[in-house]
């Protein structure tokens, strides 16, 4: 998906809200533990119940990495049923890689090629030739970890690296790097504050921003700081959605609250235009 394509979506939907797929089997509805694949059963219900409300959805690997073979198959019929039946919407697969040019490559392949994914959340710790084989990909996103939601952000990301901090130092070397275009960011919305200056830096790039919901992120503080002309943002909520029901009603109560928040979002778009 392009980015042009994206922003169509977010003004055709009046939201810009991104749902976690992040499943775990001792939070998911008991009955569905009955069927041959609970995960992707469990995904179906929730995509097909919200996808008319959000523009993107964001499964982290580690939930399905962690139930080994049987995981990873859920993930794989979950991008592949996105991709059939609701290809408008952008797929971010948050598996957070960043290694040595050749295995990043493989990485790259491996959620672009393979499985499908719009873009990949990558760390930028090791650097251009890590990040680049992933940016060679023709739209395909690259969604580069800034600044994030947890309190380990402070002890590397915000120390100052000559007369910055280190987030905005790793965001202005990054804009260097070949198929820069390709770059999204991630910035928690716990630090809502921060995005004012790191829209001077990059002032047109989408950014993804996790932490809005169960992890206490403000939705009016992180647009008041962060929103662009074209909107710029993918706000994620996850736990607070997919949760909100452990019964038989789960995706109707997940779109219940996907809808609050899309509603909230409308009102800031209309407030913006």
């Amino acid at each position: 998906m392009t980015t042009s394509q994206l922003i169509s979506e977010i003004k055709k939907k009046n939201s810009f809200l991104c749902i976690g797929l992040d499943v775990d089997l001792n939070k998911v509805p008991k009955h569905l533990l009955a069927e041959e694949d609970p995960i992707f059963a469990f995904n179906k219900a929730i995509i097909d119940a919200t996808h008319h409300l959000c523009v993107a959805y964001k499964p982290n690997t580690a939930f399905y990495e962690a139930y080994g073979l049987k995981g990873w198959q859920a993930l794989e019929k979950t991008i592949h049923y996105l991709n059939k039946n609701y290809p408008d919407c952008f797929t971010i697969a948050d598996a957070k890689r960043g290694d040595i040019g050749n295995t990043s490559k493989m990485y790259a392949k491996a959620f672009f090629e393979d499985l499908g994914f719009d873009s990949i959340t990558v760390a930028p710790y090791m650097g251009k030739d890590s990040v680049e084989p992933f940016l060679s990909f023709e739209n395909k996103h690259t969604i580069l970890l800034a600044l994030t939601s947890n309190e380990g952000a402070f002890n590397f990301q915000t120390l100052n690296v000559g007369e910055q901090e280190l987030y905005k130092e790793v965001i202005e070397v990054s804009k260097t790097w070949h198929n820069a275009k390709n770059l999204m960011y991630v910035v928690g919305a716990t630090k809502a504050e921060y995005l004012a200056e790191i829209r001077q830096i990059i002032p047109d790039s989408f950014i993804l921003v996790p932490g809005v919901g169960a992890q206490g992120g403000d939705l009016r503080e992180v647009c008041q700081y962060g929103m662009t002309e074209n909107v710029g943002l993918l706000i994620n909520s996850s736990r607070g959605i997919i949760y909100a029901s452990q019964d038989e009603d789960f995706a109707e109560e997940a779109a219940a609250k996907a809808l609050e928040l899309q509603h909230e979002m409308a009102e800031i778009l209309k407030g913006s235009s």
